[in-house]
């Protein structure tokens, strides 16, 4: 009579190991292709050094390298204890992976509740970056990427950028009263060359003249367009991330109680 249930409990453990050996797995792999990621960025800027180690703190690259190496270690330790069935690496997974839920869960309630104040520190964190833009390689890459493909200019308008040294009206350079090429209608040359040139002088256009040769409008409010567009997307992809976590806590803890349950009656 007690062989049945042994065998089924058997199996109903091997069933939530191999689920979380597969998933963590997977997650496993994209958190070292992150850390990858961010020690080849760090590298290939050569960040280590010495005359730029004092500034490593605040390179974006530092965030990539730090997701994926917690989610390596998180990822692995789930793995083994669910391929060991060890009941201490699981319990310290599920602990994360409840913490990393809670987080993500005060995050969502604090940002919709400040949106006025997340809207500021967005606003803050492009000027910045435009402050920046000539001597950071990697702000002047997101910069670049948010104004071509949000079809935008400057943090509120295309005067933003007099903020920057370089294209102050008043710095002595070619670059002064003018915005980056990724500011500009149409940068390439027949379709083909790409004209870095194409932003000189915008400034000193008044707004009609410039609607022509550069995008008006500030990045902040594409950010705000974009959001609005996508956010069934957005809230789509969200809850299915938050539910794999819940599933994943909910199968850890399963098996939790399966291998106890296995040791106390087997």
């Amino acid at each position: 009579l007690q062989l049945r249930p042994e065998r089924k409990n058997t199996c109903h453990i091997s069933n939530y190991a191999y689920f979380l050996i597969i998933s963590n797995l997977v997650f496993t792999v994209l958190g070292l292709l992150v850390l990858v990621l961010g020690m080849w960025g760090l590298i290939s800027k050569q960040s280590f050094a010495q005359e730029k180690i004092g500034s490593i703190g605040t390179d974006p690259m530092l965030v990539f390298l730090t997701l994926g190496f917690v989610l390596t270690v998180l990822c692995l330790s789930g793995c083994v204890g669910a391929l060991r069935e060890n009941c201490t690496l699981l319990k310290l997974f599920s602990a994360a992976v409840l913490a990393l839920i809670t987080a993500q869960v005060l995050a969502a309630i604090v940002a919709y509740s400040l949106q006025v104040q997340v809207g500021g520190y967005l606003r803050s964190g492009m000027l910045a970056a435009m402050v920046r833009y000539q001597d950071d390689l990697d702000l002047r890459f997101i910069t670049d990427e948010i104004q071509s493909n949000l079809q935008c200019c400057g943090a509120d308008n295309y005067r933003d950028w007099e903020l920057n040294i370089y294209y102050n009206c008043s710095a002595p350079g070619v670059l002064a009263c003018g915005v980056p090429a990724t500011c500009c209608v149409d940068p390439l040359e027949n379709g083909t060359v790409w004209n870095s040139q194409c932003g000189l002088g915008a400034q000193l256009l008044d707004e009609f003249s410039a609607q022509s040769v550069i995008f008006l409008g500030g990045c902040l409010g594409g950010m705000s367009r974009w959001i609005e567009q996508h956010e069934g997307v957005i809230g789509t992809v969200g809850i299915i991330v938050l539910g794999v976590q819940i599933v994943t806590l909910f199968i850890t803890t399963r098996l939790l109680e399966s291998i106890q349950w296995h040791k106390v009656y087997v």
